[in-house]
């Protein structure tokens, strides 16, 4: 019989091979088989299977997978959510990823271990910053949000201890076990070298087999507390064969530490080749600490250099004050930001940072947008204008009403898109994956022919040449530099862009962005400003202009086109009549029509008016197209299917437009600007900034198959618009780049969001993709080199040319700092300018 289950939990082949073997091995199953994107398995079993036996099999087998019935896995999102009951204590979110991504972005509720690397899990920067609460030392049930004096007995409040990040603890913890590591470890080392001197004074005071016993004393807290996570994680890796640097280092340490237990336990057991002068066993208890505590010492390093890799998504969090001035029927009282409710007046006084997104309802100042747009020039605003979270006033007051609060507004948005694009995979990554999967049973098998080897061919005492070698081969061959060489830079690369207002959505978007030979680009609101005005409106004999005016605001009234705002602001500032308008309808990269006082009004492009069957007089037409030449659009006005007249529209090209343009030519990108516009006005645009190439009059559809004709003659294509009108455009493109305001919408529907909303965001993406791809190579490379040359050399190869051996300490010394050079190199990029 046969049956099908939902898997919950997986997110990697790495994943699906794990459940697929721990099902198979469940007694009575004859065959199980896994589907990763469908998140199903197919058991066949002899006789039926309660669940209950193979929910425990999972478990049992480490990792966190689920089993149940089918229809369960809606329900996976929330079980992976971190619950209030889950969460650790301290500043964090509750939301730990693997730093080297080994399931791809999937997350943990707690600290811990990843079930295949082994490495420390990282915890994600959280969206909300802890306030600072105070207490009295006298009464520490008093807490309030504001230092002041206790109301119980007056003593002025103290702040109360904050609680420490889960990042800060594993750091603290590690530094303690580092530091007791050291302690144990030194006199090994001491005593061990101690033979190097002549007429050693130690063998004076005790013979050489009571050191033994002494280093092996000295080594039980080293072993047993300070480093055995190493041993457990070696464990679980060789348990689910997700063999990884742990499994490597487990068995190096582990073989040379219990060779020396039994050498000094059973010393009549080894031949003469492993025994000194005096008939003891060589033993190996300063190797293996060494090693040990070295390993321990570079986990503690990438502790500290993790930390520095998400600084972007720290400085980002240090935007968003922790107080805020509400007004309440005219009064002004300080809250925390979290009980800022959608609608509440905030004042917002000189110098302070805006606490939410929202719209001025009095006073105007000059906003600094830097941290967000990444333009240090400060931006005027005024009543009506909106202002965004993060940003800092100038040198006026002005109140503001609350529209997103807490995790809705721009920067929580922007914080929560860097960190899900910092666990993202790029993929170059699948090769180092690749790598990787092979890499430790080669090494393992390559560290058995040393010893063979050795033991045979070497000079004597071989057998010890050859567990030394041995044991050096596996040390220094640990993959973990080359797992983190691309996770590093793309997290520091995503955290960059972020502070020059560049949004990367995933690490597969920034890998692309270096591909691409082709950029399409949108005409309104990325080439132009996207605030068009209103210059003037013409109209036949039969109709004045107001009267004009006022079918093309009836009409556009129900529109939220920004052309159809630039003609309903002109309309009330001539004070001319908005009339009531039914059967609204918009047609897309045509225009809109509606019923006004019983008469069917268009208001469009020339398809519109053949499609309303309204014609349009020699007179108008050559009017327009005049205009048109000087790159403006002018829409008809038609009634009852006689053009009455027309509007004549504005929109400046932006000043960073021409320089983009003509950076990105020189980088080797083909720039194609289509537009719903009409022909004279896009060839007019087009002229301005020397662009050859441009297509005028396109429909959603058009842009669409455009995309798809320069993609089938093999173009990378990215696509740059306002991620809504040129939604289809942007799905299919290689790279969607949204331009503009920063909304949800276009943060939701593209691959990478330029909040500027300019052009000059493009060239500042493709520099960062190109500087992040070279710095992962340069990572990979030296990852694979290092592995490359450091094998052969610990193997022994140069002892028979230059009498060099490697020695399992310096190996380790050599992987440890591998692994954290491979992370400075990436926190280069915070540095490198990409304008």
């Amino acid at each position: 019989m046969k049956h099908r289950y939902d898997i919950l939990g997986m997110s990697c082949n790495g994943c699906r091979n794990h459940v697929e073997k721990a099902l198979n091995e469940v007694e009575g199953v004859v065959k199980a088989s896994v589907d990763l994107e469908k998140a199903e398995a197919l058991i066949e079993m002899k006789s039926h299977i309660a669940l209950e036996t193979f929910q425990k099999a999972l478990a049992a087998s480490g990792g966190n997978y689920e089993i149940s019935m089918p229809g369960s896995k809606k329900e996976h999102a929330q079980k992976n959510m971190p619950s209030e009951k889950q969460k650790p204590k301290g500043n964090g979110t509750g939301v730990f990823y693997c730093p080297m991504h080994c399931e791809g972005d999937k997350t943990y509720d707690k600290p811990g271990d990843c079930p295949v690397c082994g490495m420390d899990l990282v915890e994600e920067v959280s969206l909300t910053r802890s306030t600072t609460q105070y207490t009295c030392p006298m009464h520490p049930e008093v807490v309030r949000d504001e230092s002041g004096s206790c109301p119980i007995c007056g003593m002025d409040l103290v702040p109360l201890k904050a609680d420490v990040s889960a990042e800060e603890n594993k750091y603290r913890q590690l530094s303690r076990k580092f530091w007791i590591a050291v302690a144990f470890t030194l006199p090994i080392f001491l005593i061990a070298m101690s033979e190097m001197i002549p007429n050693n004074p130690l063998y004076q005071l005790l013979e050489l087999k009571y050191w033994n016993w002494i280093q092996f004393g000295l080594s039980i807290p080293v072993v047993f507390y300070a480093t055995w996570m190493f041993f457990e994680r070696a464990y679980r890796s060789i348990k689910t064969w997700n063999l990884n640097m742990f499994t490597l280092i487990g068995i190096g340490a582990g073989i040379a530490w219990l060779f020396s237990v039994v050498g000094m336990l059973f010393p009549d057991f080894f031949p003469d080749q492993f025994k000194t002068h005096g008939g003891t066993v060589h033993v190996y208890f300063e190797a293996a600490t060494v090693i040990l505590t070295l390993v321990l010492l570079g986990q503690l390093l990438e502790a500290r250099a993790h930390s520095k890799t998400n600084s972007a998504v720290k400085e980002l969090l240090k935007l968003a004050p922790n107080e805020a001035i509400r007004i309440v029927d005219g009064k002004e009282e300080k809250i925390t930001i979290d009980k800022i409710q959608i609608g509440d007046l905030l004042r917002v006084k000189p110098g302070d940072k805006i606490p939410v997104d929202g719209v001025i309802t009095e006073g105007q100042s000059t906003i600094d947008e830097s941290m967000i747009s990444g333009e240090p020039i400060p931006v005027s605003k005024k009543e009506g204008d909106t202002i965004r979270s993060g940003t800092i006033n100038g040198k006026q007051s002005f109140v503001v009403k609350a529209e997103k609060v807490g995790s809705d507004t721009l920067l929580s948005q922007i914080i929560e898109m860097v960190n899900k694009a910092s666990r993202s995979q790029a993929p170059i990554q699948k090769l180092a994956d690749k790598i990787s999967g092979y890499f430790v049973p080669i090494v393992v098998i390559i560290s058995l022919i040393t010893f063979v080897v050795w033991a045979i061919f070497g000079p004597e005492p071989a057998y010890v040449f050859a567990l030394v070698n041995a044991i050096a081969v596996l040390i220094i061959a640990c993959p973990c530099a080359l797992g983190l060489a691309t996770p590093m830079s793309v997290m520091v690369g995503v955290g960059k862009g972020a502070q020059s207002g560049v949004l990367i959505k995933n690490a597969e978007a920034l890998e692309k962005m270096n591909t691409i030979d082709t950029l399409i680009i949108d005409k309104t609101g990325t080439i132009t400003e996207g605030k068009p005005s209103v210059e003037s409106v013409g109209s036949v004999s039969d109709f004045s202009e107001k009267e004009v005016l006022s079918y093309i605001a009836s009409v556009n009234e129900l529109s939220e086109h920004p052309l159809a705002e630039a003609t309903l602001r002109y309309a009330k500032e001539q004070e001319v009549e908005v009339k009531k308008a039914s059967n609204f309808n918009s047609v897309t990269g045509k225009g809109v029509t509606a019923i006004v006082d019983g008469k069917k009004v268009a208001v469009g492009n020339e398809k519109l008016m053949q499609e309303v069957k309204a014609e349009i007089s020699e007179k108008i037409r050559n009017t327009v197209e005049a205009e048109q030449r000087k790159a403006k659009t002018v829409p008809f006005v038609s009634v009852d299917g006689k053009v009455i007249g027309y509007v004549v529209i504005a929109d400046k090209i932006k000043e960073t437009s021409k320089k983009a343009i003509s950076a990105l030519q020189e980088m080797g990108i083909n720039v194609i600007m289509l537009t719903g516009d009409n022909h004279d006005t896009a060839k007019a645009v087009a002229a301005q900034l020397h662009m050859k190439q441009f297509k005028a009059e396109m429909l959603p559809q058009d842009k669409l198959a455009e995309v798809e004709k320069l993609q089938n003659e093999g173009h990378k294509v990215a696509v740059a618009g306002d991620g809504i009108n040129d939604a289809p455009a942007l799905a299919k493109s290689d790279v969607g780049i949204a331009m503009g305001t920063g909304t949800d919408v276009a943060i939701e529907s593209a691959a990478i969001t330029l909040l500027k909303g300019d052009l000059q965001g493009i060239v500042k993406a493709r520099n960062l993709s190109k500087k992040v791809m070279r710095n992962i190579k340069q990572n990979l490379f030296f990852a694979l080199v290092y592995n490359t040359l450091g094998i052969p050399v610990a193997a022994g190869l140069l002892f028979p040319f230059f009498g060099i051996l490697l020695s399992p300490m310096i190996a380790a010394l050599a992987m440890s700092f591998s692994s954290v050079s491979v992370i400075f190199n990436a926190l280069r990029l915070r540095s490198a300018s990409i304008d």
